[in-house]
């Protein structure tokens, strides 16, 4: 190839394995960092690359032999502001691009109300990993399996077809009650999370339809210790909404007002802590808070109990999931993970009458 041809077209891999003086394959194995190419080999094809110009393989070609785009979809619940909001979410994400960093693989995040130029019916992704809890996972799972891309459901709906990853929030909510029933708590309400898609805030009676499997999983293992607990649903995981809740929740008379309040997640903690706070109350002597999560809040003053969950290390799985599915392996199902409960200065002991 001579100098003005370097100038009128890209050099090719073939190019490079001709200036160093080895196969096109020798070449190629060099570039991909592995395989049974010696380290003199490896420098010899990339300084005949440096000097030719040759930046590596075109992405896009290697993705029409492979049948591949190197993209793995994240469908996330609602809006994407929204989802950035919460700490959580932010947290599994991580773990997601930790896990598929090594791949080479681009994250597309997706939502399942359609926000976005790219919508699950259309976008261009190898397999797809579900976070969140929206009553619209069903069409989101129907949808790809039309499409024949391999699914990870993080905390959504147990099927066969899906590698599942699951949290014991059920259990872990249990245990949170517990705890207040052994510092003698007997009058204890609930701060729950959203119900359904676009339900507003309200009080959950027994007739109440609750779509959102995590929030319906919380509410059971909390009143397994607490049947009669009240609750108050939140429309969004804001501080703004926890603290709405549990206004409601304490404007009854102090003799019947709740001595404890079980927060489903611990930016509702905050907003219950808040509500607390301005009756006048002290959190933890008049009233105790436990929440869920285990996120780090920052400016928040109290050390908050809590039932802290993996989410980096969920996220880390879902991703390690999606590498199996696309190398030809399916994971063992469901990849199960569990909540410590985390003993913090806003649970005490029930305050004497």
């Amino acid at each position: 190839m001579t100098a003005s041809d370097q100038h009128t077209r890209r050099p090719t891999l073939a190019d490079v394995a001709k200036a160093a003086g080895v196969s096109v394959s020798t070449a190629s194995i060099a570039f991909s960092g592995s395989g049974p190419v010696s380290d003199a080999t490896r420098q010899r094809v990339l300084a005949a690359a440096a000097s030719l110009g040759y930046d590596g393989p075109d992405p896009r070609a290697r993705s029409l032999r492979q049948g591949r785009s190197g993209v793995i979809g994240v469908v996330l619940e609602g809006s994407l502001l929204y989802a950035f909001r919460d700490p959580v979410t932010s947290i599994t994400l991580d773990g997601v691009a930790t896990a598929l960093g090594p791949q080479g693989a681009g994250l597309l995040l997706l939502t399942d109300s359609g926000e976005g130029a790219a919508t699950i019916d259309t976008a261009a992704v190898d397999a797809v990993i579900l976070l969140g809890c929206s009553t619209r996972v069903d069409h989101s799972i129907e949808v790809f399996g039309r499409r024949d891309i391999p699914v990870v459901s993080v905390e959504g709906p147990s099927r066969p077809e899906l590698v599942e990853v699951t949290l014991d929030n059920r259990a872990a909510s249990v245990v949170a009650a517990r705890h207040l029933q052994s510092l003698g708590h007997e009058r204890v309400a609930i701060a729950t999370l959203g119900t359904a898609d676009g339900q507003p805030a309200g009080p959950i009676h027994d007739d109440t339809p609750i779509a959102v499997s995590v929030t319906r999983e919380r509410l059971l293992g909390t009143r397994e210790v607490y049947p009669d607990a009240p609750a108050y649903s939140s429309a969004h995981n804001t501080p703004e909404d926890g603290r709405r809740a549990a206004t409601a929740l304490l404007s009854g008379a102090a003799s019947e007002r709740p001595t404890a309040i079980v927060a489903q997640a611990d930016l509702l903690a905050v907003g219950v802590i808040e509500a607390v706070e301005e009756l006048g109350l002290v959190v933890g002597v008049d009233v105790s808070v436990i929440g869920f999560d285990g996120i780090r809040i920052d400016g928040f003053a109290h050390d908050l109990t809590t039932m802290v969950q993996p989410a980096s290390a969920k996220g880390h799985a879902a991703g390690a999931a999606v590498t199996s599915l696309l190398s030809g392996e399916r994971p063992d199902t469901p990849i199960a993970f569990t909540c410590e409960l985390h003993v913090g200065s806003t649970t005490g002991p029930v305050r004497p009458s």
